[in-house]
């Protein structure tokens, strides 16, 4: 999908416009071929720039070829659920070319740019490249923060889940939890390289507009890594208190079951004994010899049971 944005000029406000022109942004979404040639035809960028950024697994870096420079970065995504938020983490990459044009080429749609063509982004112009360029990546670093606030309060609810019951389902929905963590502390740091790359001034010119911003970017996005690893690390302390807890339960019921077994098995084997086809001497002539094996079965198998008790086997 291709969507072509300017800022005008009088009002200050992002429209969609239909044609391409110098100063307009394109967003790229999944893109067509006729699309990307459309793009590459007006703009001269690198073809392979932009085809590069259809691959899922594409790791955030910095890359110039031609006109254009490409700067790419992790951005997460939300996948459809009904109890968590799981998120995955998919690439985001902005070309900017020395001939006025800022591109931005993503697999799958994000909502990281959605502020910027709903006029929500303050001082917020498709003219101004590398500060466009910069307010996408404090953008993303803030998304991070939301996310991860979204993560904890899942483990939070989890973690009250599992007070009450200890089934195998509730333990995997942590472990997919922790799975967006291991992403986003992945993404993070790679994004982080890019952030401390672009702070040198070697790729863009910065003005002190531009770093103080960017400023605040390296800033998030490292509270993000932080959070990440403290959030990691709690679900981590949690899965493994749970997981001792449900092996702690299963050890008590075994033990039950193994005591009540031996208790059991005494009233049983007299009986069984007895059902031999043998003589059984003097027992044999009492009326109440039957009523009186019992008892003794009762009297024997209680007493196991008060020794396995003190022994805290039963």
């Amino acid at each position: 999908m291709l969507k072509i944005f300017k800022t005008s000029t009088v009002e200050k406000k992002i429209k969609k416009v239909k044609k391409i022109t110098v100063d307009t942004w394109m967003e790229l979404t999944s893109p067509t071929n006729d699309e990307i040639d459309k793009v590459v035809e007006k703009t001269s960028v690198d073809k392979d720039l932009i085809l590069k950024m259809l691959d899922d697994e594409e790791l955030p870096r910095v890359e110039q070829s031609g006109n254009a420079t490409l700067v790419v970065i992790d951005t997460p995504y939300l996948e459809p659920g009904e109890t968590s938020h799981i998120y995955k983490t998919y690439p985001l990459g902005i070309i900017i070319t020395e001939n006025n044009y800022v591109i931005t080429v993503s697999p799958k749609k994000t909502n990281i740019l959605s502020d910027f063509k709903q006029n929500k982004v303050k001082d917020f112009r498709t003219a101004k490249k590398i500060r466009f360029l910069i307010q996408i990546l404090l953008k993303t670093s803030n998304y991070y923060l939301r996310a991860l606030k979204q993560v904890n309060q899942d483990i939070e609810k989890k973690e009250k889940v599992l007070k009450k019951s200890t089934e195998n389902k509730d333990l995997i929905d942590l472990l997919e939890i922790e799975k967006t963590l291991v992403y986003f502390i992945t993404s993070l740091k790679a994004n982080d390289l890019v952030l401390e790359k672009l702070a040198k001034g070697t790729i863009f010119p910065l003005y002190e507009g531009d770093l103080d911003l960017l400023e605040d970017a390296i800033i998030e996005n490292k509270q993000a890594i932080e959070m990440s690893g403290i959030y990691r690390d709690i679900l981590s302390s949690i899965t493994d208190t749970y997981a001792t807890i449900v092996s702690n339960n299963l050890n008590i019921v075994m033990k039950f079951l193994a005591g009540a077994t031996i208790v059991l098995s005494i009233p049983t084997m007299i009986s069984s004994f007895l059902g031999m086809n043998v003589p059984l001497g003097a027992i044999s002539k009492y009326d109440n010899a039957f009523v009186v094996v019992i008892i003794i079965s009762a009297l024997l198998s209680i007493i196991i049971a008060i020794v396995l008790k003190k022994k805290n086997m039963l």
